[in-house]
């Protein structure tokens, strides 16, 4: 495979930050994935994100294997997680134990001096460090806040823990997602955390919105801070989209389709003579192109299946025709095919293979980045690319407290000061 370019931290120091977030400043107090990823999207912009760690460091550290860097400190080291890697680069980690008094006072001083503080506490738990809405407000009436919860802050189940796997039960989703009951399916979870991710990308969405409106004239909220809550429960309810808006309009509550669209026909997967490919005919142009390239050109006269409606309700009848069609050739023919007629389709990618294939490659998006402890690791690349000021991938995931001296420093603590925090414990 093509060696990845290595991008090292003096690459990108950050005087020399171009990203459009250069010179925020957020003081991440989140764990685990949807708040580490919000702030991660943040970092890539451009925003000095640091990251503050309890003393046994974020939970995803541990979340293996797969583990990078076994034995380098000695024969017990485990390593570090992937899981970790993969949302915590370009920050900078304090290591920092909140429920010590002077651990809250480091915070304090750094929540002034900032644009934004994330968290994923317990409801209630970050009021009961000390650091409630009044407290914060008197802090920097111009933070912005954002809260990440499970399932919100108030209403029945606000006290409930948050985990993206019951969210995605909960939420519905692992109810449209998997194989029918007829075929032995059953509900699934999707293959990442998406009830996570999701929240993290909308986090970060509402953060900017915030942002925005702080420093615009004529926005109510200008020249001040807000509070921001966010669930994986409300953000799970959110990616339902047309399937809530099914429910909705039909009172009934989807059934799982496999591959299958329950709103397009043909657009799910279908065996072929050597393998299987995606096809998704997403518009009335490209029925006829389909029919013809499959051989089948009858079907596109065919007063049934002429308009979409009409696939969608004789999907029993259309599928197996098209099915015994595809399964007459191999999934290069077909793709080949299909892609000549402007159809969209595609081959069904491993995760290496589709981080590999050429067009991944020409966007970026395996890039490595120089570890200080690890080596080169590799990272996703930035899916967003701004022309002016790009997003830029400038430092590895750090190490537990790597930059604590250094940012209480920058908060004014003098060295004896920072000596005293260590021999406490407090960092």
């Amino acid at each position: 495979m093509q060696a990845m370019p290595i991008n090292r931290a003096q690459d990108h120091p950050p005087s020399r930050v171009v990203g459009p977030l250069a010179g925020l400043v957020v003081a991440d107090c989140s764990t685990v994935l949807a708040g580490p990823y919000c702030t991660m999207l943040l970092a890539d912009l451009g925003a000095d994100v640091i990251k503050i760690e309890p003393p046994e460091g974020d939970a995803t550290r541990g979340w293996g294997p797969p583990w990078v860097g076994v034995g380098l400190e000695g024969a017990d080291d485990p390593g570090t997680a992937a899981y970790y890697l993969a949302v915590n680069r370009n920050k900078r980690s304090l290591r920092l134990d909140l429920r010590r008094p002077e651990g809250a006072a480091v915070l304090r001083r750094l929540i002034e001096r900032s644009d934004v503080l994330g968290e994923n506490f317990r409801v209630g738990a970050f009021a009961r460090l000390g650091f409630d809405d009044g407290e914060l407000d008197r802090l920097n009436p111009r933070l912005v806040h954002l809260a990440i919860s499970g399932y919100g802050p108030d209403g029945p189940e606000a006290a409930k823990p948050g985990y993206d796997f019951v969210l995605q039960a909960v939420g519905g989703l692992m109810s449209i997602t998997g194989f029918p009951d007829e075929v032995g399916g059953e509900p699934s979870k999707v293959g990442v955390a998406i009830s996570d991710v999701t929240t993290g990308i909308l986090g970060a969405v509402a953060i900017l919105a915030a942002l925005a409106g702080r420093e615009r004239e004529g926005s109510p909220a200008h020249g001040r801070g807000q509070r921001i809550d966010v669930s994986l429960l409300e953000s799970t309810l959110a990616i339902l989209v047309n399937q809530a808006q099914n429910a909705f309009v039909t009172g009934r509550s989807p059934e799982r389709r496999g591959n299958a669209h329950p709103n397009i026909v043909p657009y799910e997967t279908f065996a072929t003579a050597d393998g299987e490919i995606a096809i998704a005919v997403g518009s009335e142009r490209q029925w006829p192109r389909f029919c013809a390239a499959i051989g089948l050109v009858e079907l596109a006269g065919d007063p049934r299946f002429t308009m979409n409606g009409g696939r969608v309700r004789e999907r029993r009848i259309l599928r197996p025709i098209i099915a015994e069609r595809l399964r007459s050739d191999t999934t290069v023919a077909w793709l080949d095919r299909l892609d000549a007629a402007e159809v969209p389709c595609g081959p069904i990618n491993d995760v290496l293979t589709a981080l590999g294939q050429p067009q991944a490659a020409a966007r970026s998006m395996d890039v490595a980045v120089e570890h200080p402890r690890l080596g080169p690791i590799r990272q996703v690349g930035v899916p967003f690319k701004l022309s002016g000021t790009p997003a830029t991938i400038r430092s590895a995931p750090p190490l537990l407290g790597e930059h604590s001296d250094e940012i209480l420093a920058e908060l004014g603590y003098e060295a004896a000061e920072v000596a005293t925090l260590r021999s406490e414990r407090v960092v």
